[in-house]
């Protein structure tokens, strides 16, 4: 036998290094090993402390040792769902277009608390808000066919809006803004204000 395979053998740390590092060594692993498949999980993108402790248990940490390593992290500030909630809805809105309807449901299904993300989904104006909107139905009406009847244009962009999140009355108002500004004054002048 070789000298570094007997080692190996007595040695428990080597033995230990072999192990997967996804794979806790005891059962329900411990706090050292949930901090650092925690730092992993983060090292991708931020999370929520909810999403952490999902992933863990899924790797099959207990709740125990789950909690003791994300109360550390969060000590250092690496977790800090008011922040997360910030940055998400900042980057969802800015490079996704989601209106604030679709941000707090996304927010809802992270596990962030209503505490957290009211302050985060405040930042956004209602001027905030329809200026997307308007970017993003100028964006669509490129794609949109000229022959396409004006009614059936009309649902496309507010249903395109509605299913970003925008509500109803902002995406109808904006839909009708810009149809008037693209088109003829007498293809928009007999629109409704309101949708039915």
């Amino acid at each position: 036998m070789a000298a570094g395979s007997e080692r190996g053998r007595s040695d428990p740390k080597q033995a230990g290094a072999h192990r997967s590092s996804s794979e806790p060594a005891l059962p329900g692993g411990t706090v050292e090993q949930a901090r650092d498949a925690s730092l992993r999980l983060l090292a991708v993108r931020a999370r929520s402390r909810a999403e952490l402790a999902q992933r863990l248990a899924a790797k099959g940490f207990t709740p125990e040792v789950t909690e003791t390593a994300l109360d550390r992290l969060a000590g250092v500030g690496l977790i800090n769902d008011a922040a997360f909630a910030e940055e998400w809805v900042h980057a969802r809105h800015t490079f996704s277009g989601k209106g604030k309807q679709a941000l707090a449901q996304e927010l809802r299904r992270k596990g962030i608390a209503e505490s957290d993300a009211a302050p985060a989904l405040d930042a956004i104006t209602a001027d905030d808000e329809e200026s997307r909107a308007i970017e993003l139905v100028r964006r669509k009406l490129r794609s949109v066919p000229a022959n396409l009847d004006r009614d059936k244009t009309i649902r496309r962009l507010v249903g395109m809006l509605a299913r970003r999140g925008y509500n109803q009355s902002t995406a109808y108002q904006v839909v009708k803004a810009e149809l008037a500004s693209h088109g003829s004054a007498s293809d928009t002048e007999d629109l409704p204000d309101t949708i039915d």
